[in-house]
Order: structure tokens, then C-alpha cells, then sequence
């Protein structure tokens, strides 16, 4: 699938890569909520965070935006579940019918966490899982 950019989340991709030193398979801008999401490739969410935190509060610091990261998976499920860290997501479904849905099992304490503050992580999820998963959206249940 190919995924297109803007030349600012072109930019903020490569910022993040020589910050982190890590693989970031893409980057998505959530204008509305102040919000840039970096997808990090499997296996280097440990490295991309770096120690304490350092490498996202610099970026945060140079981009004057909130960064959440998003580690990528194999599957559809998984790639939903990793989207809505750090809410304890107890199961996934993914529903084919005319449209592609995610249905996601959250703990009761874990939905405020999975929807963010004025929606801003479950939307930041939606928009990853259209462009990653073809996943047209998410429901949390």
C-alpha cells in the first residue's frame, strides 16, 4: 500500500529517524489536536523512545507538538491494539462487511485512555488503520 505524505510529515519523519536513529514507517499530522504520530517499526519502540523518554521530548521540544508513537504489526489486530497503547486492549475483531471495521475490546478503566482527550487518540488510531490496514474504522466495545 502507498501511503502518501505531506512535505511537513516528510519532514517530522526525518527529524524523528536522525533523533531516534530508528526505522518510522510513516507519520501522520492530527492538526486538530496538536498531535503527530510517528508508526516505528516492529521491534524498535524501545530505541525510538530512548532513555527516560529523551528522544520524544526532544522532537516534542523542536516540533512544539504532542508525539505519540505507534509501534507497526503484522496484522490488522494487532496494528489496532499497538495504535491504542497505552490502553489495555482486550481483544480486537476485525468485521468485513461493506465496510472494514475494527471492533475493539477495552477495559472499562482503559476507555477515556483509548479515546485521548477530545478523541485525539482514537482518531490518531483511525487514521493510521485506514492507511496501513485498509481499516475504515474503529468502534471500541
Amino acid at each position: 500500500m502507498v501511503t502518501e505524505r505531506s512535505d511537513e510529515a516528510r519532514q517530522h519523519l526525518a527529524l524523528f529517524e536522525d533523533e531516534a536513529g530508528v526505522g518510522v514507517r510513516d507519520c501522520v499530522i492530527v492538526e486538530d489536536h496538536g498531535l503527530v504520530v510517528f508508526l516505528v517499526e516492529a521491534g524498535e519502540m524501545a530505541d525510538a523512545i530512548g532513555p527516560g523518554g529523551r528522544n520524544v521530548e526532544r522532537v516534542e521540544r523542536e516540533l512544539d507538538r504532542d508525539v505519540k508513537l505507534v509501534e507497526d504489526a503484522p496484522s490488522a489486530a494487532g496494528f489496532v491494539a499497538n495504535a491504542l497503547a497505552p490502553a489495555t486492549v482486550n481483544n480486537v475483531t476485525i468485521s468485513q462487511n461493506q465496510d472494514t471495521v475494527a471492533y475493539v475490546e477495552v477495559a472499562q478503566e482503559d476507555r477515556g485512555i483509548a479515546i485521548g482527550t477530545g478523541g485525539k487518540n482514537i482518531d490518531a488510531a483511525r487514521r493510521l488503520a485506514e492507511r496501513h490496514c485498509d481499516v475504515d474504522g474503529i468502534e471500541l466495545t
